[in-house]
């Protein structure tokens, strides 16, 4: 009977996730078939539990990384820490099925940032407060570098954007956007931030792929900054997701 993976999350005109799994099902001529369940309302999510039953797991992306987490019966810690899920498992046992929750989003960030972290690289600003958000916060901790959340509110963010001053762009040496501000098809648009102040010192991590360049890297690379895009974290965070499934 053929396995069913999918993710969830809304919009999904974006994703790479279908395309990346199917691929990968066919190469390894594994009989399963990764679905995308775009839904605007995460309460369907149990219709679609309720109806698919040979689901064995699933990715969650914007918005819901946060908000699914009520729906779930397990968290492994790290999950539970960051306090975001981006993979659920379908545990099956005498007859009941438990969801549990796992973030690999850590994971594929935290390798994919590393090899460009630099004695310089003490501190970070994270544009947004999202579920992907909470990951980055995590995988930066990991890594030795303290991180600050920049945010549209006050009550949010321990910066708003207006308050990033020519100090503070200089003080945070690494910019990572968990924002889908400049992801396609609004490719004209990025952050709200001081370009003016980017050196070559600076590091700049946009987890959108889609562009392979966002404005928000081009304005840095233009002003000399080292820039990467979320594609390898997209990967790697995949095959992390493919691990759980089948641990």
């Amino acid at each position: 009977m053929k396995q069913i993976y999918g993710l969830i999350g809304y919009p999904l005109g974006h994703s790479f996730s279908k395309t990346f799994f199917n691929e990968k099902f066919q190469a390894e001529k594994n009989d399963a078939e990764y679905i995308n369940f775009e839904i605007s309302r995460l309460k369907s999510f149990k219709e679609i539990i309720t109806r698919e039953t040979r689901l064995q797991g699933m990715n969650v992306t914007i918005p819901y990384k946060q908000e699914i987490i009520k729906y779930l019966d397990e968290l492994d810690e790290t999950a539970r820490m960051i306090g975001a899920v981006n993979v659920i498992k379908f545990i099956r046992k005498s007859g009941k099925l438990i969801l549990k929750g796992y973030n690999s989003d850590v994971i594929g960030f935290t390798e994919s940032i590393r090899p460009l972290l630099t004695p310089l690289h003490h501190n970070a600003l994270i544009l947004g407060t999202g579920g992907a958000s909470k990951a980055v916060w995590y995988g930066l901790e990991s890594l030795d570098v303290t991180p600050a959340y920049v945010s549209r509110d006050s009550g949010k963010g321990l910066y708003t954007y207006n308050e990033l001053s020519p100090e503070i762009m200089n003080k945070y040496k690494v910019i990572v956007n968990t924002t889908p501000v400049g992801m396609y098809p609004k490719v004209n648009e990025c952050p709200d931030i001081p370009y003016d102040y980017i050196t070559p010192e600076h590091l700049f991590y946009d987890l959108i792929y889609n562009p392979d360049e966002t404005l928000f890297m081009k304005k840095a690379k233009d002003k000399g900054a080292t820039v990467k895009n979320g594609l390898e974290m997209l990967l790697l965070q995949a095959f992390a997701a493919w691990n759980i499934w089948n641990e």
